[in-house]
């Protein structure tokens, strides 16, 4: 039965794959947000007095300071931006992680996290590296490496507690995000959430990594690649694929569908053109921190850009470049600590 699964999965085409990847994102998601209802903040609380459906649980919120890198001090919101409507049930905002909110890519931090805690190799630590600096330095995205890439994922994963990945992404990301958030995107976040508007983190990450990070940021919740489990361990399968691209457009639709929202009434950000699929369901579509294609195709369409990086450097070394040599500078890093606990040992 296990096989024929695998080989029914295997048949599907890109398409479906990306309709069932969406469709369980948006129903863990929705089932999430069932479980643990939000709550109003409380006057400890970081965001400004909102209330309502787009503000954090009590829980993520009321002992936490933004993750701005000046904790109490809310980053102010960039000039020109649309005003959300206040308090409109039918609106929400979406919003990518890597290099949309999070410096970097929530993957690499996983994968060092991964490392240390004995799950990778150098080697897999070496071919990452490599696959991303391609992909980072030619700004195309090779199928080959994807499917390589998300094979080896799964395969470090399948037939290990659920519970224990969860440990490890706490740990990774408490501090990924504190230090590592693009401040300008912060407040963005945070002027969604002062309208009373649900906020929702969108990303090809695992689920268990975006919901801390959209947890830390007081968001509403979070859309991510779901990995089938089982009795509490991970059988080594998606929940049809990666949340990417078209997927990710699809798991904003389900969502929207499952809520009830107007997406011409809702925002969307995001720094990569694999996005346009999502930024194009919106009514009020942003690039942030965009790549060559997607500051292209914004202005093409007179969308809003906005680019939170240092502008000289942006335009001379470029986010892909810089990507792609901290993903080097990171395997490298790692090889360098085990060399050196070997010493120790």
């Amino acid at each position: 039965m296990a096989v024929l699964r695998r080989l029914t999965q295997a048949r599907r085409s890109t398409t479906e794959r990306s309709a069932l990847a969406g469709e369980a994102a948006a129903a863990a998601a929705e089932a999430a947000l069932r479980a643990e209802p939000l709550a109003p903040l409380t006057t400890d609380a970081p965001a400004t007095g909102a209330t309502g459906p787009g503000t954090a649980t009590a829980a993520a919120t009321a002992t936490e300071a933004p993750a701005t890198g000046k904790p109490g001090k809310a980053p102010k919101a960039p000039a020109e931006n649309h005003t959300p409507d206040r308090d409109d049930p039918r609106a929400a905002a979406f919003f990518d992680c890597d290099n949309t909110i999070l410096r970097g890519a929530a993957i690499f931090y996983l994968g060092v996290g991964l490392y240390r805690h004995g799950f990778l190799t150098r080697r897999d630590i070496a071919r990452f590296a490599w696959q991303q600096a391609m992909f980072r330095l030619h700004g195309t995205e090779d199928p080959d490496h994807i499917s390589d890439a998300r094979n080896t994922a799964l395969g470090i994963v399948a037939g290990k507690r659920t519970a224990d990945l969860e440990a490890i992404c706490e740990e990774v990301f408490e501090q990924v995000v504190a230090d590592k958030i693009w401040p300008g995107t912060r407040a963005l976040v945070q002027m969604h959430l002062d309208a009373g508007q649900r906020v929702w983190l969108v990303t090809a990450a695992p689920l268990e990594v975006a919901r801390i990070i959209a947890r830390r940021l007081g968001m509403t919740g979070a859309l991510g690649t779901v990995a089938e489990a089982r009795d509490g361990h991970y059988t080594g399968r998606l929940v049809g694929d990666l949340l990417h691209g078209p997927a990710k457009a699809a798991a904003v639709r389900a969502l929207a569908r499952r809520e009830r929202l107007d997406l011409d009434r809702c925002a969307a950000y995001s720094d990569s053109a694999n996005d346009i699929p999502m930024l194009s369901l919106v009514g009020h579509p942003y690039v942030v921190n965009p790549d060559g294609a997607l500051r292209r195709h914004a202005r093409a369409q007179g969308w809003r850009v906005r680019d939170f990086r240092t502008g000289r450097k942006a335009a001379r070394v470029g986010l892909p470049a810089a990507a792609a040599l901290g993903v080097a500078a990171g395997a490298t890093a790692a090889a360098v600590a085990l060399r050196r606990r070997r010493v120790r040992g």
